[in-house]
């Protein structure tokens, strides 16, 4: 195979209670165009990340790619990738997630080693240090992880999320550095309920289930301080209809869930936070329940 492309979606993890365990695949995709060519690597970004991005060996999507063909004992060949991203740097919707299933497709299919996503996975997870965004871009779909594997891929209704990412850099090295080391009993029993509470609520839809379900202790006390505005659009989002709101992953990003008027809500929630001088992208976004795709040319 000289030619190919993968196609990888946006994920957000945490979705509330389900700290480092649950993330939904989101259909916002970033495109990844590979050519196997006897010049040295030759890289180009489009969209997001644009002129911000490394176009080097030291970008995650080419570490990524590297990785595996270290583990796969392959000779890298010369590349000419070009990646027109869609979602955003640092918004809490899984971009690293996405470049770095990009670059372990692209290799693996170039290396024709046909490794099972279980298996990419855990490659997936020692880049990136926890394995809930990977899962979503691999297998799609709303997902549970521990330890680094899959656990169970969850069925759930067809539903649409409004998103509102602020542009505020917030790294997430930096959001996971203030969490505490150690919590209180009641506050990881409370996690652990409302993360059930949180599966079910999405696997048969009950909005009013998952108004009550969506609440944390473990890392968004910590987190929405730093976000300004967050309490504020949350409220928005909640008097324009949403029945639960929390942080896309780390955040900045808000996630509000509805059973209808999603545009309203993003509206909503990008108003309120424009009110406190932040530039905003919003999306309207259903699951994406295939994950990752590897193309090649018709």
């Amino acid at each position: 195979m000289t030619r190919l492309s993968v196609r990888v979606p946006a994920s957000a993890a945490n979705l509330g209670p389900g700290f480092d365990t649950l993330a939904l695949a989101l259909d916002l995709y970033n495109e990844l165009e590979v050519e196997l060519t006897d010049a040295d690597l030759a890289l180009t970004i489009e969209g997001a990340g644009e002129g911000e991005l490394p176009k080097d060996a030291s970008n995650l999507i080419v570490r990524a790619a590297l990785k595996l063909f270290r583990i796969l004992g392959k000779k890298p060949p010369g590349l000419r990738l070009r990646s027109v991203n869609c979602i955003p740097l640092g918004g809490g919707l899984g971009s690293s997630a996405a470049a770095i299933a990009a670059g372990l497709l692209a290799a693996d299919a170039i290396a024709g080693a046909g490794l099972s996503r279980e298996d990419l996975l855990k490659v997936a997870s020692d880049l990136e240090g926890h394995a809930d965004n990977s899962a979503a871009v691999l297998f799609g779909g709303l997902i549970l992880v521990s330890e680094g594997t899959l656990d169970c891929q969850v069925p759930i209704v067809d539903l649409q999320v409004a998103v509102v990412v602020p542009k505020l850099d917030l790294p997430t090295l930096q959001m996971r550095r203030i969490l505490p080391r150690n919590v209180p009993l009641t506050d990881a029993v409370f996690n652990i309920g409302r993360t059930s509470m949180t599966v079910e609520a999405l696997r048969r839809g009950d909005y009013e289930l998952l108004s009550r379900a969506m609440e944390d202790r473990l890392h968004q006390p910590y987190r929405t301080p730093l976000i300004p505005g967050f309490d504020a659009a949350r409220k928005a989002a909640l008097q324009s209809g949403a029945a639960a709101v929390t942080l896309a992953g780390a955040g900045p990003g808000l996630i509000a869930f509805a059973p209808t008027g999603h545009a309203r809500i993003a509206d909503a929630m990008a108003e309120s936070l424009h009110s406190f001088g932040l530039s905003t992208q919003s999306f309207v976004l259903a699951p994406a329940r295939d994950g990752a795709q590897v193309r090649s040319p018709d």
